[in-house]
């Protein structure tokens, strides 16, 4: 039996859920730790005048860098992951990382994170939940997808 072309778009445009999951933990991974790295290393900097020169100068401190260079590369995975999977998906579901920001907030800088705070969150993540039960890629695929 001869593949339609649909099916072939299908197998074409749709990457496996697998690899996406794989790139989206990273993704979610290298987010967390650099957005923790930088608030790390500016809440442990020495206080200063506040300015173009002192910014500049943080971005020396190991920390300060480490979490740069792990949000560079924060982006470049996000360009594979949106290279994978559709915007729609994308985004809605590495919003998962700010469950996983806030407890880091709470847990490694001593951060206060009120009762609303966490409730925020959790709707943040329950949505992301439902996003994430879709299929992660309908571009190509005529009539999968879409609504009226």
């Amino acid at each position: 039996m001869r593949p339609t072309i649909l099916t072939a778009a299908k197998s074409k445009n749709t990457a496996p859920v697998v690899k996406v999951a794989v790139v989206l933990l990273l993704f979610i991974a290298l987010k967390a730790v650099g957005n923790l790295s930088l608030a790390w290393g500016m809440k442990h900097l020495p206080p200063g005048p506040e300015g173009p020169v002192f910014y500049l100068k943080a971005m020396f401190d190991p920390f300060v860098a480490m979490g740069i260079a792990a949000l560079i590369l924060a982006v470049l995975v996000r360009l594979a992951l949106l290279s994978l999977a559709d915007l729609s998906y994308v985004l809605p579901v590495t919003a998962t990382g700010y469950v996983i920001a806030a407890w880091l907030g709470k847990t490694f800088l001593h951060e206060t994170v009120s009762g609303r705070r966490w409730l925020g969150t959790v709707l943040i993540f329950i949505g992301a939940a439902l996003v994430g039960s879709t299929v992660h890629s309908t571009t190509g695929v005529e009539g999968e997808g879409k609504t009226l």
